[in-house]
Order: structure tokens, then sequence, then C-alpha cells
């Protein structure tokens, strides 16, 4: 019974190391990190990428960066949540990127 139950063990994880092996890395650029980091720069514009912040984390994230009332956030075919706020008085459309990094105009 223990030759069948560790016979089955290496099967299974020998098929999971050979699905891994077939499949393209995560990002296909190592020099660009998931997460902005303090000591990583940031972008001129926006990263596209695969976002996994909800509209509340965003919106956090963004206000988190000195921004207030924001508002309108949708997320754009390229994974980067747009929308407007304000800072100082003054109204901006914003952007955060998968890394969460924050852009105004």
């Amino acid at each position: 019974m223990k030759q069948v139950l560790a016979a089955a063990v290496l099967c299974l994880t020998a098929g999971a190391a050979l699905a891994q092996a077939g499949s393209p890395p995560a990002n296909p650029n190592p020099n660009t990190p998931a997460v902005a980091t303090p000591s990583t720069d940031k972008p001129a514009a926006p990263a596209a990428g695969a976002n996994s912040f909800t509209e509340a984390q965003a919106k956090s994230r963004i206000e988190a960066a000195g921004y207030a009332s924001v508002s309108a956030l949708v997320k754009d075919k390229d994974g980067v949540w747009r929308g407007k706020a304000s800072k100082s008085g003054k109204s901006h459309e914003v952007s955060l990127d998968y890394q969460g990094n924050v852009f105004a105009k």
C-alpha cells in the first residue's frame, strides 16, 4: 500500500512540474517589477499589465497620494485604472497602474 501511495504522489508531482515547464513566464520583461518600491524608478506613464487592484483599492491608493474626491474610476483595456480627482483645489485626470504608481494630468 505504501508503494502505491508513493508512486501516486511521484506521478502527480512530476505531472505538475511538466505543466509548469511549458508555461511562459508571468512577466516577459524581468526588469519590470510587479510592485513599485522606493528603490524602483517610477515610469513616465502608467505601465500596462494585469491589474489586481479592486476599484476600492485603486481609490485608496490615489487618495494616499494626496488626491481627494476620487470619482469615475474605470479600468481600461491595458489594466490601468483611470478617473478624476482633485488636489490643491485643482481637478485632475488620474490613473493607477498595476504597480501602484499614481499619475495625474
